[in-house]
């Protein structure tokens, strides 16, 4: 569901972009009201364990691959504005790290991951919870949000796929950008996350939500005082495992780099071509490309590029709360 650089038009990408700076700026303001200085250290948690989920690939029906993204989680535990934040850490540190998701992207990646996924999985969770009043209808509604906000989400970037060819093509009538109609971008999306990832979302939601009510039950309450050591083993489980994400074969669709985008066969037919926008697009060079390091072995540096995403969410998120502290300690001697 990252959406590289070159198949969206910089137009799409850059009105998606705008759409998504109120939803930013609220967020900001609402996770200032929202979450205690003492609590801020959670986002870097919650942001780490979105990064590190998304690393975790699995094998689609037709061929493809597919992850969670625990937006949905975070948006049920942080609130939705704080997960909004937390996803969108992640998928820039994705993106200007490892160069997954595009940086022109970025607006659009964050569009369906970061706004569209947890705010509908949210209020389709709220709906059920505030109705139903008991513990199956709870885990029914963390299920179906899960599930529902995941495929929104799919849907999203699948329509942004599917307009490009019917608004950008050259003087031969191809395709500048994304080269699929929404007649093969809808159902090439929809079916194997309405299949297996959107399941998938929802096990690992009710799951960790499971888990996190036994280990760290004060994560649910407006207690300040929260015990993160047991998030921060989770977290580390999770990089260890991380390379059990390589296993899935094959490529992510909509994913596909400028070298394999031209033998991608959809209905039988293979394009033949790379799109003329694709080419000429702009490129941005990662330090960490695909995850991968030279001299390391893929599973090793796989173990490597968790380490390093993870930590780079945990420190942004404790210095944010430094300055918080510095700043609060300054008003009140003001005072």
């Amino acid at each position: 569901m990252h959406i590289p650089d070159h198949y969206l038009s910089p137009s799409t990408c850059a009105v998606l972009g705008v759409a998504m700076m109120p939803v930013w700026i609220k967020s900001v303001n609402k996770v200032k009201q929202e979450i205690p200085k003492e609590k801020l250290p959670l986002l870097g948690v919650g942001t780490a364990f979105s990064f590190l989920i998304m690393m975790f690939n699995v094998p689609l029906p037709g061929g493809t691959t597919g992850h969670g993204v625990g937006a949905v989680l975070l948006a049920i535990i942080l609130g939705p504005y704080s997960a909004c934040a937390c996803v969108s850490a992640a998928l820039l540190i994705q993106a200007l790290l490892f160069g997954d998701g595009g940086i022109l992207a970025f607006g659009a990646n964050c569009f369906n991951m970061a706004f569209i996924m947890p705010f509908s999985g949210y209020y389709i969770y709220n709906f059920i919870n505030n109705r139903w009043k008991n513990k199956k209808a709870q885990y029914a509604g963390i299920a179906l949000g899960s599930y529902i906000g995941l495929n929104l989400a799919a849907l999203c970037a699948a329509v942004q796929f599917g307009i490009q060819p019917s608004l950008f093509t050259n003087m031969a009538n191809q395709p500048l950008y994304c080269p699929y109609p929404l007649s093969v971008s809808i159902p090439a999306m929809m079916m194997p996350h309405l299949a297996v990832a959107g399941l998938l979302e929802a096990v690992i939601t009710m799951a960790t939500i499971s888990f996190a009510k036994k280990v760290s039950p004060d994560l649910f309450c407006s207690s300040r005082k929260i015990k993160l050591n047991p998030a921060y083993k989770l977290i580390a489980c999770l990089i260890c495992l991380s390379p059990v994400g390589l296993l899935a074969p094959g490529t992510a669709w909509g994913e596909w780099g400028l070298d394999e985008i031209k033998n991608v066969v959809s209905n039988g037919h293979i394009l033949g071509y790379i799109p003329e926008g694709m080419q000429q697009g702009f490129i941005f060079e990662t330090m960490i490309p695909d995850y991968s390091v030279n001299g390391f072995p893929d599973a090793a540096a796989y173990i490597f590029s968790a380490a390093i995403g993870t930590l780079i969410a945990i420190a942004f998120f404790k210095i944010i709360e430094a300055i918080a502290k510095n700043y609060y300690a300054t008003k009140v001697g003001e005072w």
